[in-house]
């Protein structure tokens, strides 16, 4: 079956996967007049889905480093202006931008940032409320913004950015299913492909040669083989009788796909299907409180009560968290465990496209890493799972 997907790419607002009423809604509650994105995966969603390809890769050029940054005045949708690198000249000249405002020709932080502010200073909003991304703002662009506009009140606007992108259009979750369905294909080929004596830094390379195979930009492999609990590469061997825990987030026209999946070098024994029925089944419990209405602190309670339930309670943890084009984003339901945030969402309700991680580790003392995390799409009557087969032992050898 051909799975053709297509990248995100706006020729209009109408294209766009949000809309502007939103977005002037929620500067509104936040108190913003105009809002300046500058996070690849922001001013990427901002604009529809285009990204320059130059610079996928990479930030540092020259001095400095490519900065480039959307521009929106709440309530001025005629006055959207896009800074770009000096050379997206020609991408405009072959699908010219929908922004009404197309302004090229910076190369590093500094001469982008200031023309942003000179730009917010003609239209009027230099002593107004200015949201802006810290963590991804590096101080030289920051002074020169700031020094454009001395009279501003600078304020952090991650959270509504996040907030933005929190319910996925139909095109983003398909991209998200068709991401996950290409990280369980690679993850079988991978086991199925590797064998007694394949190292971990083997197996890692056939994981991100079968992901970019199916057009996938490999982003991350964490792997253990037995009861080695280092994820990283190194020579370690797959032996008899040993699991593997093989773990990745693929990319996909940039939406990530992000599961777990285990594989066993020969048949797989009694204990050790018992032990990930036990992960599955908290996998499960948690699943079944995912509809709209219900809150992530019930899904948790819910997943957690299942995994207490079990015999090996001791070495076993559950966590989920919200996905889409960064491996954590809104909605956020658990508070530092393990990434530093705090769970505002636990207690919002869900609604149909939210996209949630849903993960079961369990570090068995002589069994070695087992677990499950799947990709779950809210719908308008329950869920929806991402890549449903292979969630079992995988067999090789």
């Amino acid at each position: 079956m051909k799975h053709d997907i297509r990248p995100l790419h706006a020729a209009s607002p109408a294209d766009l996967p949000y809309s502007f009423g939103d977005l002037d809604c929620a500067m509104e509650e936040a108190g913003l007049d105009a809002l300046v994105a500058t996070s690849k995966h922001n001013v990427r969603y901002l604009l529809g889905g285009y990204q320059f390809i130059f610079f996928v890769a990479m930030d540092a050029i020259g001095q400095s480093r490519y900065l480039p940054a959307f521009v929106y005045l709440r309530g001025q949708a005629d006055k959207i202006g896009y800074f770009a690198n000096k050379m997206e000249i020609h991408e405009h000249r072959s699908a010219p931008f929908w922004v009404p405002e197309f302004r090229p020709g910076f190369w590093g932080s500094v001469d982008s940032m200031t023309a942003v502010g000179e730009y917010l200073q003609a239209c009027g909003v230099a002593s107004g409320r200015i949201g802006f991304e810290p963590g991804f703002m590096p101080k030289d662009g920051y002074d020169a913004l700031t020094a454009a506009v001395p009279q501003a009140r600078m304020v952090d606007a991650s959270m509504v950015l996040a907030r933005l992108r929190m319910i996925k259009s139909k095109a983003e979750i398909d991209l998200l299913r068709e991401a996950t369905r290409r990280i369980d294909q690679s993850m079988m080929a991978t086991i199925t492909g590797s064998g007694a004596g394949s190292t971990k830094h083997e197996i890692i390379e056939r994981l991100r040669q079968e992901e970019t195979k199916r057009e996938l930009a490999f982003e991350y492999c964490l792997l253990t083989l037995g009861d080695s609990h280092v994820r990283a590469g190194s020579d370690q061997a797959w032996a008899k009788g040993e699991v593997m825990s093989i773990d990745s987030g693929g990319n996909l026209h940039g939406y990530i796909g992000d599961i777990c999946r285990m594989g066993v070098l020969g048949e797989p024994d009694a204990e050790l299907v018992d032990l990930l029925a036990e992960v599955e089944a908290v996998q499960q419990a948690a699943f079944a409180k995912i509809a709209p209405g219900t809150t992530g602190a019930e899904m948790i309670a819910a997943g957690e009560a299942e995994l207490r339930r079990g015999p090996n309670a001791f070495c076993n943890d559950f966590f989920a968290h919200g996905m889409g084009l960064i491996s954590h984003e809104a909605p956020f339901l658990m508070t530092n465990h393990p990434v530093s945030y705090e769970g505002v969402d636990a207690d919002r309700a869900f609604e149909p496209g939210m996209v949630l991680s849903v993960e079961t580790t369990m570090q068995h003392p002589t069994r070695g890493f087992i677990k499950l995390e799947d990709t779950v799409i809210v719908t308008a009557d329950g869920f929806e799972l991402f890549g449903p087969d292979n969630r079992g032992w995988t067999i090789s050898g």
